[in-house]
């Protein structure tokens, strides 16, 4: 008998509820329980691939081609497993699954209404989630805040399965509570107006996980008991945190398994967190760091940076670190900065390892390959992840094989280059219909890896499985010019003979993929690619 978690927010959007949902999961998980996790997103768009990331944030993808809020992708990294298209919706992609019903006459001739249809859709979802994942929980974090017109109908479906089965439904509230500095107290009012807002949509908190900047102290937890209807040792206390990898950690100080298992009158199956307490701790005690700058243009809003748009890049970068023993330092650097002055490059020099991640458009285009052709001829140990694979391709036919008119046709005419990035044909076609929404090379798709490789090294097997995300790839045409002039294609799709991983012998770590390997890395097992970087970082790395 499947249990389920609903998990809302209060007072603002950004409070951790994607950190929380993952966190409950660690811990049931930790408890010798099955978990299975689903992001509700209360857009109108069918789902994430068409956001702009500096909006939104990363778009994240699965196995199978589901390009999701990048929640999903905490979920993973959490829990370890992989999830689907059923593990996410969207309230386009509930409408447009109701509509479709609708057309082909499967309400059998009702009169088909917002309510109780595209609720009942929604429980649909649920449920078949957690058949898929034979979950005996499922956690689900509903998208937004409550009191937001969009998620309305999420909160309903939710009260509806709190009718249905009210002993396998429970309800977290990650509410915020502001310490306003003139003031210097922790303000619980907030809070409290969120949990009446949800009572108005017929829902109780059974729990409430109070985000602060400091931990909640006990008088706030008793307010918030009596004010908010719940019990005070079902008030947990989540002040921010060096690392998201410590929640778990300290959900348990407080008791939050414990707290949920007994309100669903269940008993741990085991208990095990030794793997993750040992992560936190080497997390908190590594010391000599490793520096990697990342060059890109995704995260430049205003007199902000938002490193939402790579979380998965960063995420992965840590969790290489910490299995090499290092403390991650991660810079920030402009592409159109190295657009505007090239001779900006040299400060690269003061890093141990430059990433290019993946991306769009022709902004920051040159930037980014003055940055790329720095790392080749200085021996910089360069990553590219995407885009970062093209533009080193780009930057290696112009400088070392000698087409000064080298570029992708996703950024120029393909009369007026030499495309060695081009369009994939069944693309070419689907760009004409303007069909953008979930057309790109998605997914996983297999991967060749040549023996005496970098890659090869790294992996230690001659075939792996790798998500992908782009519409352009390596000209076929021009591999056996690019072989000639010393690139190694070392990594092949063997369907199609398309190119995955490019690598240059001959230096400390000049490597890009086609893929996007950052999001198949975990805490707890980082991705082998990342690690061979981090080891190359570690042995270039530059005097304090």
């Amino acid at each position: 008998m499947t249990r389920y978690i609903f998990v809302t927010g209060g007072v603002m959007s950004g409070v951790g509820k994607g950190v929380a949902t993952a966190s409950i999961g660690k811990i049931l998980q930790s408890k010798g329980f099955r978990v299975s996790a689903v992001k509700i997103d209360p857009y109108v768009n069918v789902d994430a691939g068409t956001m702009n990331p500096l909006e939104h944030g990363e778009i994240f993808v699965t196995d199978d081609g589901t390009e999701s809020d990048q929640d999903l992708g905490n979920y993973e990294r959490f829990l370890g497993q992989s999830f689907s298209q059923v593990n996410y919706m969207t309230t386009g992609r509930v409408y447009d699954s109701v509509i479709r019903r609708e057309r082909n006459l499967e309400y059998g001739g009702k009169c088909v209404e917002v309510v109780p249809h595209i609720p009942e859709e929604v429980i649909s979802r649920i449920k078949k989630a957690a058949k898929q994942d034979k979950a005996d929980f499922v956690v689900i974090e509903v998208g937004g805040t409550v009191g937001e017109y969009q998620n309305m109908l999420f909160l309903e479906a939710a009260r509806m399965m709190k009718i249905e089965s009210p002993k396998r439904v429970l309800f977290v509230m990650v509410s915020y509570l502001p310490v306003p500095p003139n003031l210097g107290e922790m303000k619980t009012k907030p809070t409290q107006n969120a949990v009446r807002t949800l009572n108005a949509a017929g829902i109780q908190p059974d729990i409430i996980i109070a985000r602060a900047t400091q931990a909640v102290d006990e008088p706030r937890k008793r307010k918030i008991s009596v004010s908010c209807n719940v019990a005070p040792e079902c008030v947990i206390s989540a002040p921010d945190v060096g690392s998201i990898y410590e929640i778990p950690i300290n959900f348990e100080k407080e008791r939050l398994g414990e707290q949920i298992l007994k309100k669903f009158g269940a008993r741990p199956l085991k208990r095990d967190m030794k793997e993750w307490t040992s992560l936190v701790g080497t997390i908190h005690s590594v010391k000599e760091p490793v520096r990697v700058g990342i060059v890109g243009k995704y995260f430049e809003t205003g007199d902000f940076t938002l490193m939402d748009s790579y979380l998965s890049v960063i995420e992965a970068i840590k969790h290489a670190a910490w299995a090499a023993k290092r403390k991650p330092e991660i810079t920030w650097l402009s592409a159109e900065k190295y657009e505007k002055d090239a001779g900006a490059a040299a400060e690269l020099k003061s890093f141990d390892g430059i990433i290019v991640p993946g991306g769009f458009g022709n902004r920051g285009v040159e930037g980014k390959i003055q940055a790329i052709r720095f790392c080749r001829e200085n021996g910089i140990p360069y990553f590219g992840l995407c885009f970062g694979l093209q533009l080193a391709v780009i930057e290696f036919a112009r400088h070392v094989c000698g087409l000064k008119n080298a570029n992708s046709a996703e950024l120029a005419k393909k009369k007026d280059i030499e495309a060695v990035i081009d369009v994939m044909p069944d693309q070419a076609g689907l760009l004409r219909e303007k069909k953008y929404g979930g057309t790109m090379r998605l997914g996983a798709y297999s991967c060749r890896v040549a023996e005496g490789t970098i890659a090869f090294k790294a992996y230690a097997k001659k075939e792996v499985s790798e998500r992908h995300r782009h519409r352009y790839e390596v000209n076929n045409e021009y591999r056996k010019l690019l072989e000639k002039h010393g690139m190694v294609f070392s990594g092949i799709n063997p369907e199609r003979d398309l190119v995955e991983i490019g690598e240059l012998r001959g230096h400390p770590f000049f490597l890009g993929t086609q893929f996007h390997p950052e999001l198949k890395s975990r805490p707890l097992e980082p991705h082998p690619l990342f690690l061979e970087f981090i080891r190359a970082c570690v042995k270039n790395k530059k005097p304090e």
